[in-house]
């Protein structure tokens, strides 16, 4: 039995497809991949012609039109359903320039899946690039912040409570040294981003001689995805990034709300310039901390974008899908501009932040803060068990009903050690009397990665030195970038020269 054709009731693309699916995926490209198809196309149309793929005249008549392109047309187009996608509709304008026969000599030995592939990979490096940037200007506020209060005394929290003396320094370091490895992260998920997948075609390379590398090189890629199944069909490029992300924006979360509750009245640590504090149309006394919360919500949002992406990939098949591509890499590149917007506006803040240092020294110096050193002091100086000493301080602070007073707990152990561990050398009061003073709480805490000068002072400067280093490493990055379109510029210029010189 013979299946007939079924009778189409619809010719392509049918009016729901077009405007529910193609017409976005038009808009979002132009947006997106105008540039990078540009280049993709200069590209690989001179690496055709240096393989003689193409004669030079066919080169040189297909730059002149990809030079002749009006880009505002293009920029300005609306979707009509008479070209399928961004591609196509490029092919149709540089077909009407130097003809249909040799503006398809272009897509010789090339798919539009490695196309796309290499289009997401070239926006998404710039996206890391740029939110990395963002990233060292945060760092740099903090670094300089850090310095400036390394010897303010504040309290650490542990559980949500305070716990013992340590400095605002520090405190800006452990951030510091989070976001560190955020960009460290993100470093490395752009090396792995940028290979090129030019050259895989549609999934299994071609029989024509090409050259892949310099292809890679022209776009500015630092080497191929070389196995070409995988040049199509992997997402870790995306999934990494994304992951990368992700942390980095939970790290800028949990900043933003330790901010926000600092600046409350009740802490009373932060104030915000009047640049970045929002009135209340009601309540005339309010000062608004809105931009800590916007920072708090973008970077959530940014950070949920970036899970999306990985759930929408997840049990999908390793092979060419839409899944992967045209509706799923908006979203990439938003969670991207949003993590850029909270960085950026971060930075802004830090930029003008003050920190109430003499009340968040008083805090440290109450509440018992310091009374592990006490505990401490009496395993230094009497040779008791810790265990010892921290039921003897435990003891003290429940004579003192809640009220800390330095003097009171320390006539407190004095009295608790005649009575109960005469065994034990008194030390003396003074002696104990200085255990309880944050200052010296932070100044005794010396050894690698404390509050003290020594470790914290050295800390600092390798910070510094590491920002530079990474400044340094993302300005190469753009430089080359830069030197790969000027490798594309150059080489046009030269056939175009020499198909003027033989006119």
């Amino acid at each position: 039995m013979t299946l007939s054709t079924p009778h189409s009731k619809s010719s392509f693309p049918a009016p729901i497809y077009r405007d529910t699916v193609l017409a976005q995926i038009f808009t979002d490209a132009k947006k997106y991949f105008l540039e990078p198809l540009l280049a993709i196309q200069y590209a690989h149309t001179l690496m055709l012609g240096q393989q003689g793929i193409m004669t030079r005249l066919e080169v040189a008549a297909c730059l002149r039109a990809l030079d002749g392109l009006d880009l505002d047309k293009i920029r300005n187009a609306v979707y009509d359903g008479s070209f399928e996608d961004l591609f196509f509709f490029m092919e149709r304008e540089l077909s009407a320039q130097c003809g249909a026969e040799v503006a398809g000599k272009m897509h010789t030995a090339r798919s539009r899946n490695d196309i796309d592939l290499t289009m997401y990979r070239m926006v998404l490096r710039e996206r890391l690039a740029a939110t990395m940037e963002s990233l060292l200007e945060v760092r740099r506020q903090l670094v300089q912040l850090a310095w400036i209060h390394r010897g303010s005394l504040m309290p650490a929290y542990t559980h949500n409570q305070p716990a013992q003396p340590t400095t605002l320094g520090h405190y800006l370091m452990a951030i510091l040294e989070c976001f560190e490895r955020d960009f460290e992260r993100l470093r490395e998920a752009s090396v792995r981003v940028n290979r090129s997948p030019m050259g895989a075609c549609a999934i299994t390379t071609t029989g024509f001689p090409i050259d892949r590398d310099l292809v890679a090189s022209m776009l500015g890629f630092d080497g191929l995805q070389v196995n070409s199944y995988g040049a199509i069909a992997s997402v870790d490029y995306l999934t990494e990034s994304c992951a990368m992300l992700s942390i980095c924006m939970l790290n800028l979360g949990r900043l933003a709300q330790d901010f926000l509750q600092w600046s409350s009245v009740e802490f009373g640590y932060i104030w915000l310039s009047d640049g970045y504090v929002q009135i209340s149309s009601i309540m005339p006394q309010k000062r608004n901390p809105v931009p800590l919360e916007h920072v708090r919500i973008l970077s959530s949002k940014a950070m949920t974008q970036a899970q999306a992406i990985l759930g929408s990939l997840h049990n999908t098949p390793f092979t060419d899908i839409n899944d992967s591509e045209d509706d799923l890499q908006p979203m990439v590149y938003n969670a991207f501009e949003d993590a850029e917007r909270s960085l950026k506006l971060l930075a802004g803040v830090l930029e003008e932040i003050e920190f109430f240092t003499g009340r968040m020294a008083a805090c440290a110096d109450a509440n018992f803060l310091t009374v592990t050193e006490l505990a401490d002091t009496l395993v230094r100086e009497t040779g008791m068990s810790f265990r010892t000493a921290h039921e003897i301080v435990t003891e003290a602070v429940k004579d003192q009903e809640g009220a800390f007073d330095a003097d009171k707990m320390a006539s407190s152990v004095e009295y608790i050690m005649a009575a109960d561990h005469h065994e034990f050398e008194m030390p003396e009061l003074e002696l104990l009397r200085k255990s309880l003073d944050a200052a010296h709480f932070v100044a005794v805490r010396k050894i690698a990665g404390g509050p003290a000068p020594e470790a914290l002072d050295p800390e600092i400067q390798r910070s510094r030195a590491l920002l530079d280093t990474d400044a340094d490493w993302l300005k190469m990055q753009a430089e080359g970038l830069e030197e790969a379109r000027e490798q594309i510029r150059s080489a046009t210029r030269e056939i175009l020269a020499e198909d003027d010189a033989a006119r």
